[in-house]
């Protein structure tokens, strides 16, 4: 599963990088929704959040499903700009039928498929009806905003940005001063490869869940290792931009809805968090693991390295039994293997299987 981002036929100069301080807050304000997803930022989420006074405390607590789950095109900008001001006056600029389809997304379901009207909900009775329904079923929080988003989208707006206004002042302000440097070398290490080396190097720097494929038929494609299944164009909407972030980890997000520059948010480089491990070998590893045989057999290696021999009369098996499960630990990366004399004898990697826990919430988040 990944998303597939078309780019047949773009040239170079339409792919940007680029840091923005409204993706950056956004990010931090999904940190202080779900800490639980970045666990190593929860000293700083914690202390954050703890010097909130109550009232602004109080309307993000409101509002927190605008960034908690998803996030509208409109807070990661495609065009990003030097201060939260001008991205703000960009998001200004957005006509109301944008602004309220990308916002509904955020109240009306997480899954950025499940609500696409064919037609405006400000204009028609069965798409607002439906846009309802939906918030209703996500909770009275997103209802209300729903309901007032439909009724008077001018001043739901004003207030939206009202609230990162007031976010900015609080603790953003300091904070992106602090985190521009580093945003901005790293958006310019990433423009340099691709103008350099090319552009299967500057995504691959990107991160590792992010490759270039070249079809045979000439077609090219970004794909992300996501869980979804999904095909964009970012040659229709003209490019595509790239946003690094500081407090995004372990998310990649990508917006991408119809009519809006593809955009993706990606951790800047972390030497400590290693490259991601993509969904396939997650899934390879747990599938491993999941059968009964081979789970006696990890339990067995994983206490001390074993021959093929000693597992198949530990466990009443024949060899080739043993060897064919074997094989599929190894496949899955959970195999060590060294030679001693005539003998070979296996060992469980307890590196990767130690990780899979942490590999697995990270697939999921990404």
């Amino acid at each position: 599963m990944s998303l597939t981002i078309d780019i047949t036929g773009l040239p170079a100069d339409r792919l940007l990088f680029a840091p923005s301080p409204l993706a950056e807050l956004t990010a931090v304000l999904h940190l202080l929704a779900e800490p639980g997803h970045h666990p190593t930022l929860h000293g700083w989420a914690t202390a954050t959040a703890g010097a909130l006074k109550p009232e602004l405390a109080d309307r993000l607590d409101e509002a927190d499903f605008l960034w908690r789950y998803s996030r509208a095109d409109f807070l990661l900008p495609s065009r990003p700009g030097a201060t939260l001001a001008e991205e703000l006056d960009a998001v200004d600029r957005v006509d109301d039928e944008q602004y309220v389809a990308a916002a509904l997304l955020t109240s009306c379901g997480s899954d950025r498929l499940s609500f696409r009207p064919a037609a405006s909900p400000l204009s028609d009775a069965g798409a607002k009806e439906r846009a309802r329904e939906l918030a209703n079923a996500r909770g009275p929080r997103q209802a209300a905003f729903t309901d007032r988003l439909l009724t008077d989208p001018t001043t739901v707006r004003a207030l939206v940005r009202r609230l990162l206004e007031d976010c900015e002042a609080a603790f953003f302000a300091d904070t992106w001063r602090q985190l521009v440097p580093q945003l901005a070398a790293d958006a310019r290490q990433k423009a340099d490869l691709l103008a350099r080396h090319g552009l299967a190097e500057a995504l691959a720097a990107v991160s590792g869940a992010v490759a270039l494929e070249q079809t045979a038929a000439g077609a090219r494609r970004i794909l992300v290792d996501k869980l979804q299944d999904n095909t964009v164009s970012a040659t229709a909407a003209g490019g595509i931009t790239f946003v690094p972030t500081a407090f995004g980890r372990p998310h990649l997000v990508a917006v991408h809805a119809r009519g809006w520059r593809p955009v993706l948010q990606y951790p800047v480089a972390d030497a400590a968090a290693g490259e991601p491990v993509s969904l396939a070998v997650v899934q390879q590893r747990l599938e491993a693991l999941a059968h009964p045989v081979r789970l006696r057999l990890a339990r067995t290696i994983a206490r001390g390295p074993h021959t093929t021999g000693e597992l198949a009369a530990a466990w009443n098996l024949s060899a080739p039994e043993v060897s064919r499960h074997l094989a599929v630990l190894r496949r899955a990366g959970l195999l060590l293997t060294r030679r001693r004399g005539r003998y070979v004898l296996h060992s469980l990697d307890l590196g990767s299987s130690a990780r899979l826990g942490a590999d697995l919430v990270d697939a999921v988040l990404r």
